[in-house]
């Protein structure tokens, strides 16, 4: 079953891969410590998904290893319009959004296929 829907490739995703893509150095008491490039990359999943399942279907989908997924529920938002025929109310789907950590070294690319 495809838990899957779409990547997510938005602004702010795209600043949090590149963020997280690079290894960064700082200091803590005199000490000069790295932190590793683990990039993260973002998807829009069926609701009823869990991690497990996110992270087998993105390792076999990508050939890539999952370190950690982070997911967030997100509610359907209620809108209204003025129109000719009068005011027109309704409601927004409800999604979930997974963030997946990827190993030091693997990436993806979304658009090879096109």
């Amino acid at each position: 079953m495809a838990f899957i829907i779409k990547p997510l490739v938005t602004e702010k995703m795209t600043k949090m891969t590149e963020k997280s893509s690079v290894a960064k150095s700082y200091k803590v008491k005199g000490e000069t410590r790295t932190k590793k490039a683990e990039p993260k990359y973002g998807f829009i999943v069926k609701p009823q998904a869990n991690k497990l399942e996110i992270k087998n279907e993105v390792e076999s989908l990508y050939n890539v290893t999952v370190i950690d997924v982070n997911t967030l529920r997100f509610s359907g938002k209620r809108i209204s319009r003025y129109t000719r025929a009068g005011l027109v109310k309704g409601k927004k789907n409800a999604f979930k959004k997974a963030i997946v950590t990827l190993k030091e070294g693997d990436s993806k690319d979304f658009y090879s296929n096109i």
